[in-house]
Formats: structure tokens, C-alpha cells, sequence
């Protein structure tokens, strides 16, 4: 069988060889051919000439790195208590949730929407303060240092 390497042929195991011999002497490992004629002999008339750069003159032209500059980080505003929660817990107003009006579209099911606001969280009867059954949209008012318990609400948007 002849020779591949006579016809112009490299074999594979070749090609890849003389990549990583390029790649140890700082060369790239895929160079990229010109047309012929395509390259100008004069480098001032080429675009971009006065730009700095350092090549060699292979017409593999390196252009230095840009410069960086670290900023300060910002620092980030403690977000509180939420404006919006989910309609199943139970939330200690000015810390879980802001103090204001909220308001919920209804019920997630059938069975209702159940909310109450509570003086603590004993999960005593006599705890609370006000309660609520909702079939469709409800709202409520909630101040600091009470508990707000609800059960298969929508979720509580504040709006007020």
C-alpha cells in the first residue's frame, strides 16, 4: 500500500501531533490560511493599524487585554418583611409581613378561605382578635405585633 504522506495526505495521528508541537511553542493549533493576494505587505494601509498590537509575520496579529477596574460592591438594603405571602401559615406582622391592608382574590378550593388575626400565636380561642370565611375576594388590615393565620386563601397581596 503506498504511502498517503506522497499524495499530499496526512495521517490523523500526524496532524494531531504537530497541533500540540505548536501549541508547547506558543503558536496556535489551527491557523487560519489566506487567500492568496489577500494579505496587504504594507501595515500601515491595513484597517485598524493604529491599533498597538504584538504578532508575528505570519499576520497572526495579538491584541493586549483590556483594562479592568474593580468597583465597590453596593450594598444591598435589607428587604424586611414581605409585602405579598402565601395563603397557607401563620406570619408575625412586622416581621414576616409588613403591617397594612392586604387583599386575596378568595378561596384556592372548595372548602373556603379562612383567615384570623390573632394577639399570639398560644393557638388559644381566646387569641383572637378577628376572623373571616371567605367564598370569593376579601381583605384585611393587619398591625404590628399581631399574628395573621390563614388557611386555603389565594395569596395576600399588600394593597394599602
Amino acid at each position: 500500500m503506498a504511502d498517503p504522506r506522497r499524495h499530499g495526505h496526512r495521517r490523523s495521528a500526524d496532524r494531531h501531533r504537530d497541533r500540540g508541537e505548536r501549541q508547547r511553542h506558543g503558536e496556535p493549533a489551527h491557523r487560519v490560511r489566506e487567500a492568496p493576494g489577500s494579505r496587504d505587505d504594507d501595515p500601515d494601509d491595513r484597517a485598524g493599524a493604529d491599533i498597538p498590537r504584538t504578532g508575528d509575520d505570519r499576520g497572526e496579529a495579538r491584541f493586549p487585554a483590556p483594562e479592568t477596574t474593580a468597583s465597590e460592591p453596593t450594598p444591598t438594603k435589607d428587604p424586611g418583611p414581605a409585602s405579598t405571602f402565601a395563603g397557607d401559615g401563620e406570619y408575625l406582622v412586622g416581621e414576616d409581613i409588613a403591617p397594612g391592608t392586604y387583599k386575596t382574590a378568595g378561596p384556592d378550593d372548595d372548602f373556603g378561605c379562612y383567615w384570623a388575626r390573632l394577639k399570639n400565636a398560644s393557638g388559644e380561642f381566646d387569641a383572637i382578635i378577628a376572623n373571616n370565611n371567605l367564598n370569593g375576594p376579601g381583605r384585611v388590615t393587619l398591625k404590628k405585633g399581631e399574628y395573621f393565620q390563614t388557611q386555603r386563601c389565594q395569596e395576600w397581596v399588600k394593597s394599602g
